[in-house]
């Protein structure tokens, strides 16, 4: 049984508490919050104890903690607890800084203790599905990757000016869905944004509204979209062209239900937002986690995989910037000393 303390008890981390004490060999023991009335509310709701996040950390008797806490705090949590000889899972970004993300890989590696990224949508069962028609060659070669993700509604302003922008709070989860399907970082980067949903936004020095257009070494292209507004629910699409085919995920409607009248054809709406969308990629992600831990084997996205994914985030701010591609090697090269 593996005995796990949540760190972070805001909205994620109770989507990560579901997921713990759903499965049969983990359990949830401890909940810390920078509020400590939302830990102890978290924690009774699963019979676990509030405590602080350090004491968390220097409890022997854990055996890993996930860590939903604000970015910022992401590295020097994942630092500690792998010190404390805990095994890590941590929600996405890695930090906020692409620097203090590659210190922390460099940091952590020699320690041998598992630390996995929460890129929960790998564990889609749509989008794993398609993944393994590509590999299985179902498509030939993959050529064209287009990536749609588009939120219902913006964030508060108040959580865009400390979520480090668009393409490392929102986008960061595409560009490792283009790593997960094209099995490689891109070559190059270019992206144009705006601020078109939320003036509130713009003001405070992000964009809501974006597209990248990812090369590779090979000539393969990845494009992704983003819109912070979706009026008709939360948009989540893949389509991968093949040379010998297409693969498509369309969205998770709210039923299947299709009335087809006199007056036209009409369906359901999206599903609204990513609890309704991803819970089931929560879940076997956790599985996931559990598995590699109990296994001694590789998790399945790794520290290294969260800091591509960041710097794909920083070439794309770069770009977006400077109306200029940027080459990953630009971005890499700084921190790779």
């Amino acid at each position: 049984m593996l005995k796990v303390g949540l760190l972070g008890a805001g909205r994620i981390g109770r989507v990560h508490a579901q997921a713990i004490s759903a499965h049969s060999n983990s359990k949830l023991c401890a909940v810390s919050d920078a509020v400590p009335e939302a830990a102890e509310s978290l924690a009774n709701e699963y019979g676990a104890q509030a405590r602080g996040s350090d004491e968390i950390i220097a409890d022997p008797q854990i055996d890993a903690v996930l860590i939903a806490t604000p970015t910022d705090t992401h590295s020097d949590l994942i630092e500690t607890a792998t010190a404390a000889g805990k095994a890590v899972l941590c929600e996405k970004p890695v930090d906020l800084s692409l620097d203090r993300a590659v210190q922390c890989l460099k940091t952590v590696s020699g320690r041998g203790k598992p630390v996995m990224i929460g890129f929960n949508r790998r564990f889609d069962p749509h989008f794993s599905a398609l993944k393994d028609s590509l590999e299985a060659g179902e498509v030939g070669t993959a050529e064209l990757l287009s990536i749609t993700s588009f939120d219902p509604a913006p964030p508060p302003v108040s959580y865009v000016k400390v979520s480090g922008g668009l393409f490392r709070d929102m986008m960061i989860h595409d560009f490792d869905m283009a790593n997960f399907l094209m099995g490689d970082v891109p070559q190059t980067i270019s992206a144009v944004g705006s601020s078109l949903v939320d003036a509130g936004i713009g003001a405070a020095g992000d964009v809501d509204t974006a597209v990248v257009t990812m090369t590779y070494a090979d000539g393969r292209i990845a494009v992704i979209k983003n819109s912070r507004r979706a009026a008709y629910g939360y948009d989540q699409r893949v389509e991968l062209l093949g040379s010998k085919g297409l693969l498509q995920v369309q969205n998770a409607l709210e039923n299947t239900v299709v009335k087809s009248t006199a007056e036209g054809v009409v369906g359901a709406k999206p599903t609204y937002f990513f609890l309704e969308r991803y819970m089931p990629a929560y879940r076997v992600e956790w599985a996931a986690f559990v598995e590699a831990v109990a296994n001694g084997s590789d998790v399945p996205v790794s520290l290294k995989d969260g800091v591509a994914a960041l710097a794909m985030a920083e070439a794309a701010t770069l770009s977006m910037h400077s109306g200029k591609p940027v080459r990953m090697e630009e971005v890499l090269k700084p921190v790779a000393k």
